[in-house]
């Protein structure tokens, strides 16, 4: 009984730690996105009154608060010790720049992946951008901050709702048309699911996806993102997440418990051959991208296949600056 109460005891223990941890993180990043909205939003209301030559410059102003706010986030997980990162990848992808427009694609399977992706590409390349679902600007802090940086806002209507409305499909078309042109002033690295929704073991089956651990791809974001920036877009980062712990949540991460996260990292170039500024009214062009994104997820599933089957034991690893700008 003694050696029970020990043990239950220390399981206590660590359960609490964990929680402490957790919440304190929690705290500071609350913190940290208070006291750098302040002055993103001054630079976003100065970008409403002055002339357009200027607004560029607001921008950037935005951008670079948004990267310290990054930053500081980023300095309190490696004080936390919540991070067990395996990087690959960014050796050979030596070629990264801030000074050039990417596109990143990524599998999707936590709110955490933004995390990551933020924690291992800051001041690597521009900052990422990615299509904010309407629902989420009424998130306290973070919406506006998202208007103030120019992040693209999706309505994303259901199939249903679609089907009665068809002509609100366009909506989103010229939402995405419109991103794309304010993307042009500055470089910028624009962030694509293409799956279009978080992974899970329901939305898999239900796809009858004949991927083993991937949803279904969908092209068309990616595409009008390309055809919008063909003239300055020619890069694709690829980047695989593999989770120790399937589908981890935010506070879950925060606490320490969703144990190693192995990151792969591919630069590739973008085939030139590709049409992706008439995918919307060529069918054959289409069904090429179609086939070009396919294979990038057969690379992916199997990628990720063999990071499930391998067996690493969780552990905090050191990044080092080599690895993580």
């Amino acid at each position: 009984m003694k050696d029970g109460r020990r043990s239950y005891t220390g399981f206590n223990g660590y359960r609490l730690l964990a929680l402490l941890r957790g919440s304190t993180l929690l705290l500071l990043i609350c913190i940290s996105t208070v006291f750098w909205c302040i002055p993103l939003y001054l630079f976003a209301c100065i970008r409403l009154a002055v002339p357009a030559r200027i607004k560029i410059w607001c921008t950037k102003g935005a951008m670079s608060i948004a990267e310290c706010w990054i930053g500081c986030n980023n300095f309190f997980l490696d004080l936390s010790g919540v991070l067990a990162l395996n990087i690959s990848g960014l050796d050979e992808a030596s070629r990264l720049s801030c000074d050039k427009w990417y596109l990143v694609f990524c599998n999707h399977q936590s709110g955490v992946d933004i995390l990551i992706l933020q924690y291992v590409f800051n001041h690597r390349i521009p900052m990422l951008k990615f299509f904010v679902k309407q629902s989420l600007m009424y998130v306290p802090m973070l919406g506006f901050a998202w208007w103030a940086l120019d992040f693209p806002v999706m309505k994303r209507y259901s199939k249903a709702l679609l089907a009665k409305h068809p002509e609100w499909q366009s909506v989103d078309l010229a939402t995405t048309r419109r991103a794309c042109k304010r993307f042009q002033l500055t470089p910028i690295s624009v962030l694509s699911f293409p799956e279009g929704t978080r992974f899970t073991i329901d939305k898999h089956q239900a796809q009858g996806a004949k991927y083993q651990r991937l949803l279904k791809p969908k092209v068309g974001g990616a595409a009008l993102v390309i055809g919008a920036l063909d003239k300055q877009i020619d890069s694709l980062i690829d980047v695989t997440i593999h989770y120790t712990k399937p589908m981890p949540t935010l506070f879950g991460f925060l606490c320490g418990t969703v144990g190693q996260i192995d990151v792969a990292v591919k630069q590739c170039l973008i085939p030139s051959h590709l049409s992706f500024t008439e995918y919307e009214h060529d069918p054959v062009a289409k069904q090429e991208i179609q086939n070009w994104l396919n294979d990038i997820w057969w690379e992916k599933d199997q990628a990720l296949q063999q990071l499930s089957t391998r067996k690493t034991k969780p552990q905090n690893l050191a990044v080092t600056d080599s690895q993580v700008g």
